[in-house]
Protein backbone atom coordinates (compact mmCIF):
# COMPACT_ATOMS: atom_id res chain seq x y z
CA UNK A 1 0.00 0.00 0.00
CA UNK A 2 2.51 2.36 1.11
CA UNK A 3 4.66 2.26 -2.38
CA UNK A 4 1.28 2.32 -4.47
CA UNK A 5 -0.09 5.52 -2.15
CA UNK A 6 1.14 9.25 -3.44
CA UNK A 7 -0.15 10.95 -0.36
CA UNK A 8 1.96 8.80 1.91
CA UNK A 9 4.92 9.29 -0.11
CA UNK A 10 4.68 13.09 -0.10
CA UNK A 11 4.43 13.50 3.43
CA UNK A 12 7.56 11.14 3.96
CA UNK A 13 8.84 13.54 1.23
CA UNK A 14 7.97 16.93 3.01
CA UNK A 15 9.34 14.98 6.40
CA UNK A 16 12.82 14.09 4.88
CA UNK A 17 13.22 17.72 3.43
CA UNK A 18 12.66 19.32 6.94
CA UNK A 19 15.16 18.26 9.92
CA UNK A 20 12.49 19.32 12.81
CA UNK A 21 9.88 17.72 13.66
CA UNK A 22 6.23 18.48 12.23
CA UNK A 23 2.74 18.36 12.95
CA UNK A 24 -0.55 17.58 11.41
CA UNK A 25 -1.62 21.75 10.51
CA UNK A 26 1.74 22.18 9.07
CA UNK A 27 2.11 18.98 7.21
CA UNK A 28 -1.33 20.19 6.07
CA UNK A 29 -0.38 23.30 4.70
CA UNK A 30 2.64 21.86 2.74
CA UNK A 31 0.39 18.97 1.28
CA UNK A 32 -1.20 21.75 -0.11
CA UNK A 33 1.32 23.67 -1.91
CA UNK A 34 1.99 20.43 -3.78
CA UNK A 35 -1.95 19.56 -4.79
CA UNK A 36 -3.22 17.92 -2.24
CA UNK A 37 -5.85 18.99 0.00
CA UNK A 38 -5.97 17.20 3.12
CA UNK A 39 -7.37 18.55 6.96
CA UNK A 40 -5.24 18.28 9.79
CA UNK A 41 -7.29 15.45 11.01
CA UNK A 42 -6.96 13.61 7.70
CA UNK A 43 -3.53 14.18 8.06
CA UNK A 44 -3.38 12.78 11.52
CA UNK A 45 -4.80 9.80 9.86
CA UNK A 46 -1.89 9.20 7.38
CA UNK A 47 0.41 9.49 10.29
CA UNK A 48 -0.97 7.44 12.48
CA UNK A 49 -0.28 4.58 9.59
CA UNK A 50 3.12 5.67 9.29
CA UNK A 51 4.00 5.27 12.73
CA UNK A 52 2.47 1.85 12.72
CA UNK A 53 4.63 1.13 9.73
CA UNK A 54 7.70 2.04 11.46
CA UNK A 55 8.79 4.83 8.66
CA UNK A 56 7.50 7.57 11.13
CA UNK A 57 7.63 8.08 15.25
CA UNK A 58 6.72 11.06 17.15
CA UNK A 59 8.77 13.64 19.25
CA UNK A 60 6.65 14.06 22.36
CA UNK A 61 4.11 17.01 21.27
CA UNK A 62 6.42 18.48 18.67
CA UNK A 63 4.94 16.28 15.49
CA UNK A 64 6.65 13.50 13.61
CA UNK A 65 10.23 12.89 12.10
CA UNK A 66 10.96 10.20 9.92
CA UNK A 67 13.27 6.99 11.30
CA UNK A 68 15.99 5.02 8.87
CA UNK A 69 13.25 2.87 7.55
CA UNK A 70 11.39 5.81 6.50
CA UNK A 71 14.48 7.37 4.76
CA UNK A 72 15.13 4.84 3.34
CA UNK A 73 11.43 4.19 1.94
CA UNK A 74 11.56 7.64 0.68
CA UNK A 75 14.35 7.19 -1.47
CA UNK A 76 13.33 3.75 -3.10
CA UNK A 77 9.33 4.45 -3.51
CA UNK A 78 7.97 4.99 -6.64
CA UNK A 79 11.81 5.89 -8.66
CA UNK A 80 10.51 5.97 -11.66
CA UNK A 81 7.53 8.04 -11.08
CA UNK A 82 9.04 11.03 -9.49
CA UNK A 83 10.11 13.35 -12.74
CA UNK A 84 6.48 12.57 -14.00
CA UNK A 85 4.02 11.94 -10.93
CA UNK A 86 1.00 14.44 -12.08
CA UNK A 87 1.02 12.14 -15.89
CA UNK A 88 1.21 8.86 -13.45
CA UNK A 89 -0.85 9.87 -11.06
CA UNK A 90 -3.79 10.96 -14.60
CA UNK A 91 -3.06 7.43 -15.73
CA UNK A 92 -3.88 5.62 -12.67
CA UNK A 93 -6.99 7.57 -12.08
CA UNK A 94 -7.80 7.01 -16.08
CA UNK A 95 -7.33 2.81 -15.11
CA UNK A 96 -9.89 3.01 -12.18
CA UNK A 97 -12.61 4.92 -14.10
CA UNK A 98 -15.40 2.40 -14.89
CA UNK A 99 -17.91 5.34 -16.22
CA UNK A 100 -20.30 3.60 -19.21
CA UNK A 101 -21.98 6.84 -21.15
CA UNK A 102 -24.38 4.60 -22.14
CA UNK A 103 -26.22 3.51 -19.39
CA UNK A 104 -24.55 6.96 -17.19
CA UNK A 105 -22.82 4.63 -14.43
CA UNK A 106 -19.35 3.89 -13.26
CA UNK A 107 -16.99 5.42 -11.44
CA UNK A 108 -15.25 8.82 -12.78
CA UNK A 109 -12.48 11.07 -11.77
CA UNK A 110 -13.29 14.06 -9.79
CA UNK A 111 -11.30 16.93 -8.60
CA UNK A 112 -11.52 18.63 -5.02
CA UNK A 113 -11.87 21.97 -4.46
CA UNK A 114 -12.09 23.39 -0.60
CA UNK A 115 -13.11 26.97 -0.09
CA UNK A 116 -14.50 29.21 3.45
CA UNK A 117 -18.11 28.48 3.99
CA UNK A 118 -18.87 32.28 4.00
CA UNK A 119 -17.08 32.33 -0.08
CA UNK A 120 -19.30 28.96 -1.48
CA UNK A 121 -22.01 31.36 -2.56
CA UNK A 122 -18.90 33.39 -4.69
CA UNK A 123 -17.23 30.17 -5.85
CA UNK A 124 -20.92 28.55 -6.77
CA UNK A 125 -21.69 31.82 -8.89
CA UNK A 126 -18.34 31.51 -10.97
CA UNK A 127 -18.73 27.77 -11.37
CA UNK A 128 -22.50 28.80 -12.40
CA UNK A 129 -21.03 31.36 -14.92
CA UNK A 130 -18.70 28.74 -16.67
CA UNK A 131 -21.01 25.77 -17.10
CA UNK A 132 -23.69 27.60 -18.27
CA UNK A 133 -20.87 28.66 -21.27
CA UNK A 134 -19.94 24.98 -21.52
CA UNK A 135 -16.14 26.22 -20.57
CA UNK A 136 -15.68 23.24 -18.34
CA UNK A 137 -15.56 19.45 -19.25
CA UNK A 138 -19.35 18.95 -17.61
CA UNK A 139 -22.33 20.88 -17.09
CA UNK A 140 -22.75 20.36 -13.23
CA UNK A 141 -20.57 20.03 -9.84
CA UNK A 142 -21.73 18.84 -6.22
CA UNK A 143 -21.14 20.80 -3.10
CA UNK A 144 -20.15 18.56 0.28
CA UNK A 145 -19.57 18.97 3.85
CA UNK A 146 -19.24 15.53 5.05
CA UNK A 147 -15.61 14.54 4.10
CA UNK A 148 -12.79 13.89 6.45
CA UNK A 149 -10.70 16.56 4.15
CA UNK A 150 -12.86 19.64 4.66
CA UNK A 151 -11.27 21.41 7.64
CA UNK A 152 -13.88 23.11 10.16
CA UNK A 153 -15.23 26.32 8.42
CA UNK A 154 -14.83 25.21 4.99
CA UNK A 155 -17.02 23.49 2.13
CA UNK A 156 -15.72 21.01 -0.66
CA UNK A 157 -16.82 21.49 -4.35
CA UNK A 158 -16.59 17.96 -6.66
CA UNK A 159 -16.14 18.27 -10.33
CA UNK A 160 -15.43 15.70 -12.84
CA UNK A 161 -12.03 15.79 -13.86
CA UNK A 162 -11.48 15.10 -17.78
CA UNK A 163 -9.46 12.31 -17.28
CA UNK A 164 -12.41 10.41 -16.73
CA UNK A 165 -12.80 10.75 -20.62
CA UNK A 166 -8.92 8.73 -21.15
CA UNK A 167 -10.95 5.52 -18.99
CA UNK A 168 -13.66 5.98 -20.95
CA UNK A 169 -11.87 5.67 -24.38
CA UNK A 170 -9.49 3.26 -23.00
CA UNK A 171 -12.53 0.94 -22.05
CA UNK A 172 -13.49 1.37 -25.85
CA UNK A 173 -10.54 0.12 -27.26
CA UNK A 174 -8.49 3.56 -28.30
CA UNK A 175 -5.19 4.74 -26.79
CA UNK A 176 -5.31 7.80 -25.85
CA UNK A 177 -2.13 9.87 -24.52
CA UNK A 178 -2.40 13.37 -22.49
CA UNK A 179 0.09 15.47 -24.67
CA UNK A 180 -0.65 19.09 -23.04
CA UNK A 181 -2.03 21.56 -20.92
CA UNK A 182 -2.88 25.05 -22.69
CA UNK A 183 -4.02 28.28 -22.69
CA UNK A 184 -6.76 28.51 -25.37
CA UNK A 185 -7.15 32.60 -26.92
CA UNK A 186 -10.86 33.24 -27.45
CA UNK A 187 -12.85 35.89 -29.74
CA UNK A 188 -16.77 36.03 -29.92
CA UNK A 189 -17.19 33.23 -27.53
CA UNK A 190 -15.12 30.73 -30.33
CA UNK A 191 -11.59 29.24 -29.52
CA UNK A 192 -8.75 30.95 -32.19
CA UNK A 193 -5.42 29.11 -31.18
CA UNK A 194 -3.31 27.96 -28.09
CA UNK A 195 -1.29 30.97 -26.20
CA UNK A 196 0.77 28.27 -24.51
CA UNK A 197 1.03 24.69 -24.43
CA UNK A 198 2.99 22.78 -21.62
CA UNK A 199 3.71 18.92 -21.99
CA UNK A 200 2.40 16.53 -19.39
CA UNK A 201 5.35 14.55 -19.48
CA UNK A 202 8.00 14.60 -17.31
CA UNK A 203 6.02 17.79 -15.37
CA UNK A 204 6.22 17.62 -11.43
CA UNK A 205 3.38 20.59 -11.34
CA UNK A 206 0.03 20.45 -13.37
CA UNK A 207 0.14 22.75 -16.11
CA UNK A 208 -3.21 23.69 -15.59
CA UNK A 209 -2.75 24.65 -12.09
CA UNK A 210 0.47 27.02 -12.50
CA UNK A 211 -1.39 28.99 -15.15
CA UNK A 212 -4.07 29.59 -12.75
CA UNK A 213 -1.66 30.40 -10.26
CA UNK A 214 0.43 32.58 -12.19
CA UNK A 215 -3.00 34.52 -12.85
CA UNK A 216 -2.12 33.91 -16.95
CA UNK A 217 -6.73 32.89 -17.31
CA UNK A 218 -9.00 35.49 -18.02
CA UNK A 219 -12.29 33.88 -17.62
CA UNK A 220 -14.17 36.82 -15.97
CA UNK A 221 -12.78 38.86 -19.46
CA UNK A 222 -14.51 35.96 -21.37
CA UNK A 223 -17.53 35.98 -19.47
CA UNK A 224 -18.09 39.50 -19.95
CA UNK A 225 -17.01 40.32 -22.97
CA UNK A 226 -16.87 37.16 -25.18
CA UNK A 227 -13.04 37.15 -25.96
CA UNK A 228 -9.89 35.92 -23.31
CA UNK A 229 -8.12 33.11 -22.34
CA UNK A 230 -9.85 29.93 -21.31
CA UNK A 231 -7.88 26.46 -20.36
CA UNK A 232 -7.89 23.40 -22.29
CA UNK A 233 -6.36 20.10 -22.71
CA UNK A 234 -5.18 18.52 -25.63
CA UNK A 235 -4.90 14.61 -26.06
CA UNK A 236 -3.83 12.46 -29.04
CA UNK A 237 -5.80 8.94 -30.56
CA UNK A 238 -4.89 7.21 -33.89
CA UNK A 239 -6.21 8.97 -36.77
CA UNK A 240 -7.99 5.55 -37.77
CA UNK A 241 -9.91 5.66 -34.46
CA UNK A 242 -11.70 9.02 -35.30
CA UNK A 243 -15.31 7.71 -36.32
CA UNK A 244 -15.37 5.32 -33.38
CA UNK A 245 -14.10 8.15 -30.77
CA UNK A 246 -16.85 10.51 -32.35
CA UNK A 247 -19.71 8.20 -31.45
CA UNK A 248 -17.90 8.21 -27.78
CA UNK A 249 -18.22 11.50 -28.19
CA UNK A 250 -21.43 11.92 -28.87
CA UNK A 251 -22.91 9.54 -25.85
CA UNK A 252 -20.99 11.42 -23.37
CA UNK A 253 -22.80 14.71 -24.75
CA UNK A 254 -25.99 13.32 -24.00
CA UNK A 255 -24.66 12.12 -20.16
CA UNK A 256 -23.77 15.50 -19.85
CA UNK A 257 -20.05 16.23 -20.77
CA UNK A 258 -18.97 19.28 -22.67
CA UNK A 259 -16.28 18.29 -25.66
CA UNK A 260 -14.30 18.62 -27.76
CA UNK A 261 -13.47 22.08 -28.77
CA UNK A 262 -12.50 20.51 -31.71
CA UNK A 263 -10.67 17.45 -33.43
CA UNK A 264 -8.65 16.23 -36.08
CA UNK A 265 -5.43 16.08 -37.81
CA UNK A 266 -5.07 19.92 -38.19
CA UNK A 267 -6.54 21.21 -35.43
CA UNK A 268 -5.52 25.66 -33.89
CA UNK A 269 -2.07 26.17 -34.56
CA UNK A 270 -1.25 22.25 -32.95
CA UNK A 271 1.63 20.56 -35.41
CA UNK A 272 0.22 18.45 -37.60
CA UNK A 273 0.36 15.11 -37.54
CA UNK A 274 -1.57 13.06 -40.54
CA UNK A 275 -1.40 9.70 -38.06
CA UNK A 276 -2.90 11.15 -35.12
CA UNK A 277 -5.75 13.03 -34.43
CA UNK A 278 -5.40 15.95 -31.55
CA UNK A 279 -8.59 15.93 -29.41
CA UNK A 280 -9.12 19.60 -27.85
CA UNK A 281 -11.47 19.88 -24.23
CA UNK A 282 -12.32 22.39 -22.56
CA UNK A 283 -10.37 21.96 -18.46
CA UNK A 284 -13.09 21.10 -15.73
CA UNK A 285 -10.26 23.91 -13.92
CA UNK A 286 -12.39 26.53 -15.66
CA UNK A 287 -14.53 26.83 -13.46
CA UNK A 288 -12.11 27.08 -10.22
CA UNK A 289 -9.96 29.68 -12.48
CA UNK A 290 -12.70 31.84 -12.63
CA UNK A 291 -13.62 31.37 -8.66
CA UNK A 292 -9.84 32.21 -8.60
CA UNK A 293 -10.23 35.36 -10.11
CA UNK A 294 -12.93 36.63 -8.46
CA UNK A 295 -10.63 36.30 -5.66
CA UNK A 296 -12.71 33.35 -3.77
CA UNK A 297 -9.70 31.48 -1.74
CA UNK A 298 -10.02 28.03 -2.92
CA UNK A 299 -7.94 24.80 -3.05
CA UNK A 300 -8.09 22.12 -5.28
CA UNK A 301 -6.62 18.74 -5.52
CA UNK A 302 -6.62 17.80 -9.32
CA UNK A 303 -7.44 14.06 -9.81
CA UNK A 304 -8.26 13.61 -5.95
CA UNK A 305 -9.82 10.11 -6.92
CA UNK A 306 -13.24 8.56 -8.46
CA UNK A 307 -16.18 8.69 -7.15
CA UNK A 308 -19.67 6.98 -8.57
CA UNK A 309 -21.30 9.30 -11.08
CA UNK A 310 -24.80 9.37 -9.69
CA UNK A 311 -23.05 11.28 -6.70
CA UNK A 312 -22.00 14.05 -8.94
CA UNK A 313 -25.79 14.62 -10.80
CA UNK A 314 -27.89 13.21 -7.72
CA UNK A 315 -30.11 16.34 -6.40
Amino acid sequence: MIRTERKYIEILRILKEHTEPMGAKRLSELMAERGFVLSDRAVQYYLRYLDEMGFTKKVGNMGRVLTPYGHEETENALVGDRVGFIISKLERLAYRCSFNPETSTGDVAYNLSIVPEERLADATAAFDEIVARKWGFFSGYRVIDNDPRIPHGSAGILSICSITMDGVFRREGIPVRMAYGGRLAMQHDEATHFVDLIGYRGTTIDPLQLFISSGLTSLSSLVSTGSGTALANVREIPALAENRAREIVARMKKAGFSFPVAMGSSVFNLVLDPYRLALVAYSGMNLVAHAYEKKVPIRTEIGAGTIPFSRIIQD
